[in-house]
């Protein structure tokens, strides 16, 4: 393997509380290697038109606590082509960058996984994303963060819901993957959670109905996945049936949005992303490649790209039964 004098490091995809903490791991384990480090800003569409400056030890200072990305990202249809992906293979070699390490989630790391397949570069992928779908890894960089949000801002709603004795289903993040949502709803005494993952042939609608609205709980917390895998539309298509099969019910919908994404990380996301940050470089020190770092069991973990994309993190059966249970 070729020696490492200079790295670059972007943040792709959606953005996630704690982003910041590992640029900073990941620039600051780097210089005390004695590397050079290129921030590539805007993502992969950076990457292509050459948004790419020196990072320092400075440059990184005062950014633990913030949320979202200081590299920003975007999307690039670009580089899903040959042509994008010869034009940011230019601007590495122009730059002099020996490996490069990518932050985001499942389409971030696919893309990293192209580019070193088609350039020979190695790439070192670390899971930023709040939706904590990707496999090998127990936590994702912002999945802590968006689920105490996403769990403060049900329980302001759960005042109203019992105010009013309404139903409130609130549609949560997720992607196709029902972590926020299951954990989430565990977490702030929820009734419900519709997730993708419990899919089954049970109307879950009519099973929530039937188990959850007793005459002394006249209001109730549903929270439910965006995945367009749920019913035909998320929370509102289960707010829409409500009003049509169960008219007696009041009926309310929040969508949480990109409120989830944002806020300070919390102490956990800097932790884990500070720890992923700074073993990327030990990857590249030790000839690793094509790797995506994780964290299992609290230890530090190495997932190739191709397990980390291609295989499915699926929600644990207990905790489904553990909602189902307490929510009674």
């Amino acid at each position: 393997m070729a020696k490492i004098s200079t790295i670059g490091v972007l943040t792709s995809g959606g953005d996630a509380p704690g982003m910041n903490a590992a640029i900073r791991a990941v620039t600051r384990a780097a210089i005390y290697e004695g590397w050079k480090v290129m921030g590539i800003y805007r993502g992969y569409e950076g990457l292509i038109n050459d948004d790419i400056i020196e990072f320092t030890s400075a440059s990184v200072s005062n950014t633990i606590q913030r949320g979202g990305t200081i590299l920003k990202t975007a999307r690039s249809k670009e580089f899903m082509t040959e042509e994008g992906r010869a034009k940011a293979y230019e601007n590495i070699k122009k730059h002099g960058i020996d490996a490069l390490i990518v932050i985001g989630g499942n389409g971030s790391l696919a893309g990293a996984q192209i580019l070193a397949q088609e350039y020979d570069i190695p790439c070192i992928g670390l899971p930023g994303t709040i939706d904590n779908d990707l496999y090998g890894t127990d936590y994702t960089i912002g999945y802590d963060t968006a689920l105490n949000t996403i769990v403060e801002c049900v329980d302001k709603i759960r005042d109203t819901a019992t105010s009013h004795d309404r139903i409130f289903f609130v549609e949560v993040m997720g992607r196709d993957a029902g972590f926020l949502t299951q954990n989430s709803a565990i977490a702030s005494g929820a009734e419900a959670a519709i997730i993708p993952e419990d899919m089954s042939n049970i109307d879950q609608l009519a099973n929530f109905i039937g188990r959850g609205i007793r005459k002394s709980k006249n209001s109730s917390i549903v929270l439910v996945s965006e995945s367009p895998k749920v019913g035909n539309g998320g929370a509102m298509y289960y707010a829409e049936r409500v009003r049509k099969e169960y008219p007696q019910y009041d009926v309310r919908v929040t969508i949480l949005g990109h409120l989830q994404r944002g806020g300070k990380p919390s102490a956990f996301d800097r932790i884990i992303a500070s720890r992923m940050g700074a073993a990327s470089i030990t990857a590249l020190k030790e000839g690793q490649r094509n790797v995506m770092v994780g964290i299992s069991r609290d230890e530090i973990v190495y997932i190739p790209f191709s397990r980390a994309i291609k295989y499915a993190k699926p929600v644990a059966k207990e905790l489904i039964d553990v909602l189902a249970v307490l929510s009674i």
